[in-house]
């Protein structure tokens, strides 16, 4: 019996208004960790099979799409952002009518933003392929990426958006489960429909989409099912006039900060595509790689957001600084293990994608340039999330204007004027790189001299306003 209630307390919900802050991030970073790990495996499974049994030219194709497709997921972002930020702030309160009107509404929203992108990405991607000015053979097989992924947007939307409501009151082991399965299902029918069936990249797409629509369908059910935290019935999924509009008021500042991600690398991908497509696929390999350094820092900084978000809402803020700080110590200490690990194994972490050794060579040396990046972007998540828990979603959004907007674009096509050569006569694809990392530790300056002036705490009273 008291095996039985450990299991069911770690693997269950996590109240992280009481207890030690240490011990309660931990048991709620893990699971999001494994679970942000495994999302990523998504991408990093579809790279090796495109770039393994179709070639580097299907890989920059499935890579051209990426930062466009990312561009057009912000509105699944901001609704995401808003709804974990409200349901850990109410769940924090215990209160349990407006936690199930939240969950109603964000149910609804996930429902009408994800039809809304299916009809407007499948009928847009020709077009929006186009500003990014691929060679021909990779921009037809960025379009036929890109319509398939649309058609079935709704399953991506519904897993990103409901897992984001179950880790804001504190459910992050569930959406970890239905993640790993939805992550094995891709990977045997990406084998199966590429390997065995030929698909090629029409096959990629058509693995994402149906994995993808699997792990949404599980976050819905267990949402629906979960009847001593929430109500979802008839009454709660009509959505809610001021519900509705906070959650897309603190969501939008996040959506805005991921579309100027997204626009940033659709513009650097242009600089990119200039660069040949063996600079489009080593990018492609780096980017993969990059997003597995990037998970822990993201785990941590959503860890932030509800820990803060629910202290907020049962009104334990003594424990917020605590929290963060603990945090900053696990999000550094990992930062620099992954670092280590990039740096030692470079060569055979972008050799899984292409066996191309120009290829690799470029690739070798985009990641050492990335490698202290990862530190700095640690600290940045854990300050931000903290912001965003107490409802304070336009900081971490000026900051993001600043560097990406003001500082990054600007200088990746400045270096690379800089540094053209008789070997890279439109530029040296490490501007691309150098630019990235400068911008990532402007960013972590100004998010610690944001977080210690403290300006965002006076945001707290207002938390628990509907």
């Amino acid at each position: 019996m008291g095996w039985g209630k450990r299991v069911k307390d770690f693997f269950g919900v996590q109240d992280m208004t009481t207890g030690k802050p240490m011990s309660k991030l931990i048991q709620f970073s893990l699971p999001l960790l494994i679970g942000n790990l495994a999302q990523q495996l998504y991408n990093t499974v579809d790279s090796i099979v495109v770039g393994k049994y179709i070639g580097d030219t299907a890989l920059a194709a499935v890579g051209t799409a990426g930062p466009i497709l990312n561009l057009l997921l912000v509105l699944f972002m901001g609704v995401a952002t808003g709804a974990s930020i409200m349901a850990s702030q109410y769940f924090g309160a215990k209160d349990r009518d407006s936690l199930s009107r939240v969950v109603g509404s964000t149910i609804m929203l996930t429902l009408f933003s994800g039809l809304l992108m299916t009809v407007v990405g499948f009928f847009a991607s020709p077009l929006l392929i186009g500003l990014v000015a691929p060679p021909a053979d990779v921009a037809e097989g960025a379009i036929t990426y890109l319509r398939i992924i649309f058609i079935g947007i709704l399953g991506g939307a519904a897993y990103n958006i409901l897992s984001g409501v179950l880790r804001g009151i504190g459910d992050s082991f569930y959406p970890l489960i239905y993640l790993v399965v939805a992550c094995l299902l891709n990977i045997v029918l990406d084998i199966l429909f590429v390997a065995k069936f030929n698909m090629g990249i029409a096959g990629v797409a058509w693995a994402t989409i149906i994995a993808q629509a699997v792990s949404g369908l599980c976050c819905l059910i267990r949402l629906v099912g979960m009847k001593q935290i929430i109500d979802v019935n008839r009454k709660t999924l009509v959505p809610d006039g001021p519900i509705t509009r906070k959650l897309c008021m603190l969501g939008l500042p996040a959506g805005v900060t991921q579309a100027l991600f997204s626009m940033s690398a659709i513009v650097v991908q242009g600089l990119t595509n200039s660069l040949g497509t063996a600079v489009i696929a080593a990018n492609v390999a780096i980017m993969r790689v990059d997003g597995f350094a990037m998970m822990p820092n993201f785990t941590f900084g959503t860890a932030s957001t509800t820990f803060v978000g629910q202290n907020i809402g049962a009104q334990r803020i003594d424990r917020v600084r605590t929290g963060i700080r603990d945090l900053l110590k696990l999000a550094l200490i990992t930062a620099a293990v992954l670092v280590a690990c990039i740096l030692l194994f470079g060569h055979g972490l972008i050799g899984m994608f292409t066996d191309t050794e120009d290829v690799i060579t470029i690739g070798i040396h985009g990641l050492r340039w990335l490698a202290l990046g990862y530190i700095a972007f640690a600290v940045s998540q854990v300050l931000q999330g903290a912001m965003r828990g107490a409802g304070e979603t336009m900081l971490p959004m000026w900051i993001s204007i600043i560097t990406t907007i003001l500082v990054r674009l600007p200088l990746a096509y400045l270096l690379a004027a800089l540094t053209r050569s008789e070997a890279w006569p439109k530029g040296n694809p490490e501007a691309l790189f150098a630019s990235l990392l400068i911008s990532w530790l402007l960013g972590m300056a100004l998010t610690v001299i944001a977080y210690r002036r403290g300006s965002w705490k006076r945001r707290l009273p207002e938390a628990l306003k509907a």
